[in-house]
């Protein structure tokens, strides 16, 4: 008998999918380049989030060699109700894995790599030294690629966080998934002021890096509820804010509410923007790393720009 990927959603409702509109559409761009990007994560031995997430952007961005590593296995111990990672006791981390990871970048001849991994509540400081290792390894062989790390909360794991900052990451990304009401029932074994005061904590001590978050909606939270959710964010100093659609990946996952027109993405940017987010990205199938590369150098442009202003004042 086949284990199952999610145990924890068994005995959970049957929720059908609803027909995906005709605005959500993956593309893929170019098929050599994107087996070619395969070969290289099958040949190391690697995890992609684009793959255990069951991401709808995989075969446009691995037919441009974008590729999000997940790191410390392909097992989660949290069972949050809309991600399609698979959930159970993980396996003992892999010592090479920081030597892997850097080589695949390496070969893959990235300009910019998105590093994140699964929850790992099991281990002492919730696999935060590891993630540092994997920076530094990375950096060391790869000094022109900048470094994108998207952790998870560290949950009662006091200032384990801070290992992963020792590393200079260029980016720190944390998700805050979804708004407080929905937490109980869509991200159960979290908690969101937590998140909050990571990202406000990560800037308080690394000022210099950037720090980015990322919200889905469709899920049955309010407009006002997404608008407290971008106040918070940018109380706790967050440059760059990501909002895309949920996508229910099964029927044992929490059901979709509703799909977002576009127009409603172009709105949310708008707002998120006259709250003071350094970049918004607000589409459908934007996701967390989604044009990850592209977003960081105009990160960096917007920033520069309001230096230079502040410089002439």
């Amino acid at each position: 008998m086949t284990k199952s990927r999610h145990p924890e959603k068994i005995n959970k409702p049957f929720n059908p999918i609803k027909k995906k509109p005709s605005w959500i559409r993956s593309k893929i761009l170019d098929t050599k380049v994107f087996f070619k990007t395969k070969e290289v994560v099958n040949q190391n031995g690697l995890n992609t989030v684009c793959q255990e997430a069951n991401c709808p952007n995989i075969t446009e961005c691995w037919s441009k060699k974008h590729a999000t590593f997940m790191i410390m296995g392909d097992t989660c111990t949290r069972g949050c109700a809309f991600c399609d990672v698979k959930t159970g006791k993980p396996n003992k981390l892999d010592p090479l894995e920081p030597l892997k990871i850097s080589k695949a970048v390496k070969e893959l001849n990235l300009n910019h790599v998105v590093i994140t991994s699964v929850d790992r509540d099991d281990l002492e400081d919730g696999g935060a030294n590891h993630f540092k290792e994997v920076v530094l390894e990375t950096k060391k062989n790869n000094p022109n690629t900048t470094i994108e790390v998207l952790t998870p909360d560290f949950l009662r794991k006091g200032n384990a966080f801070e290992k992963v900052l020792e590393a200079s990451p260029d980016v720190f990304n944390h998700n805050i998934e979804t708004v407080p009401s929905l937490y109980l029932s869509v991200r159960p074994g979290s908690r969101y002021f937590a998140s909050i005061k990571l990202l406000e904590s990560s800037k308080k001590i690394k000022p210099n890096v950037f720090t980015k978050s990322g919200l889905m909606v469709g899920l049955g939270e309010n407009k006002n509820e997404i608008l407290q959710v971008m106040d918070d964010l940018r109380t706790a100093n967050v440059d760059f804010l990501t909002i895309g659609q949920y996508l229910q990946p099964s029927p044992k996952h929490y059901p979709l509410q509703r799909y977002y027109k576009p127009h409603e993405f172009i709105e949310l940017k708008n707002i998120a923007l006259s709250k003071g987010f350094l970049l918004v990205a607000s589409s459908p199938l934007t996701r967390s790393s989604y044009h990850a590369d592209e977003d960081f150098k105009k990160l960096k442009k917007v920033r520069d720009e309001q230096s230079k202003c502040l410089t002439l004042q």
